[in-house]
């Protein structure tokens, strides 16, 4: 195909990229904002040593002859044919998937008395109010009990904090995407909904004369199908985003703090590198990948390497909240099963529409 070289090319800028070390959410592991440094002047300084340098760009050869092989020998590996298929069939639990993803977090959010971040710290005692919304929220949705009324909900709480509150809570910006994709699908299977539904759909119960609210699961059903399609991109997009932002605004435009969390942490003792280095590695590396979840270019590989790139920092970085990184875990699991989805090169370059999680998905 034409177009071959230029996906080569573009794949081994890509897994380049991906090797390098991250860190995650700097302002859960760190206080104040560290020394004021410019972050081009960093990142141009970091990278003309020659020893960084070629730490950072040796790999880039050798990963790039990898992908060019599996780009051209994609067709025959039967073994990736299989996983993709096998990978589609958990379709179906992609929306409890979701539901436990956002309803811990939310629980564990009212209790401990924050906003969404560990960073947007409340009194709960003095909030009751609002310990009660997010507590209600999460349990709500955990139960999958009027799942796409709760997101909304959510979605809602979520723009109030942004608007009224703190603009930080973009830092855990990856509740949007959740709540807008349980809103299309609904609380999928297991559920409350579900079970609730099967009742009241069946003539001569008595739970079937006295509820309605089937009635509005099924027109709101019907009127979300023609977006279910789209849930994969959305996932990908919000996961990219998130991306994005962790990498650019968390640590290349803020290398002082960046810093303080490789001086905590002692990294120079793991990988024997410059300081800068791990700042600029790990920032250019959420960079990559959230990149790649928002164009589909091997986005069951980016998702893949950002659930390991999550596994190692919460071990790696022990003062890195848990809980606040469930939400995040449960969207690349998504990710890693539904694929790219429509408007996404993976699609673009001809992978298979059950990849694409049209079908994946049942409606509810």
């Amino acid at each position: 195909m034409s177009h071959r070289p230029t996906l080569v090319a573009v794949s081994g800028a890509f897994a380049w990229l991906l090797a390098r070390p991250a860190a995650a959410h700097v302002d859960y592991v760190t206080e104040g904002e560290g020394e004021s440094i410019d972050p081009i002047a960093f990142v141009v300084e970091v990278l003309s040593d020659p020893f960084n340098a070629a730490v950072f760009f040796g790999p880039g050869a050798a990963v790039t002859g990898v992908l060019a092989g599996y780009l051209w020998l994609r067709p025959t590996v039967t073994d990736v044919v299989v996983l993709r298929g096998k990978l589609a069939s958990y379709g179906d639990l992609v929306p409890w998937m979701l539901r436990l993803s956002v309803g811990l977090p939310l629980v564990g959010a009212g209790f401990q008395g924050y906003l969404f971040a560990p960073t947007l710290a409340f009194d709960p005692t003095a909030n009751p109010a609002l310990r009660a919304s997010f507590v209600g929220l999460g349990f709500f949705v955990l139960f999958g009990l009027a799942t796409r009324i709760v997101s909304a909900l959510g979605l809602l709480l979520f723009g109030w904090v942004l608007v009224t509150t703190d603009p930080g809570v973009v830092i855990a910006l990856e509740y949007v995407p959740i709540f807008l994709s349980l809103l299309v699908v609904g609380g999928g299977r297991p559920s409350a909904d579900d079970m609730l539904l099967e009742v009241a759909s069946t003539a001569g119960t008595y739970y079937g004369r006295i509820d309605p609210v089937h009635h509005l699961k099924a027109f709101l059903g019907g009127t979300m199908a023609p977006l279910r399609r789209y849930v994969p991109t959305i996932l990908r997009i919000g996961m990219g985003i998130t991306f994005v932002y962790l990498g650019l605004v968390q640590k290349l435009a803020s290398p002082g703090q960046s810093l303080l969390v490789v001086e905590r942490y002692d990294l120079t003792s793991v990988v024997p590198v410059d300081p800068g280095l791990w700042v600029v590695g790990a920032g250019l590396t959420e960079i990559a990948v959230g990149s790649a979840l928002i164009v589909g270019f091997f986005t069951r590989g980016a998702a893949a390497v950002s659930f390991v790139l999550f596994t190692t920092t919460l071990f790696g970085l022990p003062g890195d909240p848990v809980l606040a990184h469930v939400t995040l875990f449960g969207m690349a699991s998504a990710v890693f099963t539904l694929g790219a989805g429509p408007l996404s090169i993976d699609r673009w370059v001809g992978r298979p529409a059950l990849e694409d999680g049209e079908q994946a998905i049942p409606a509810d």
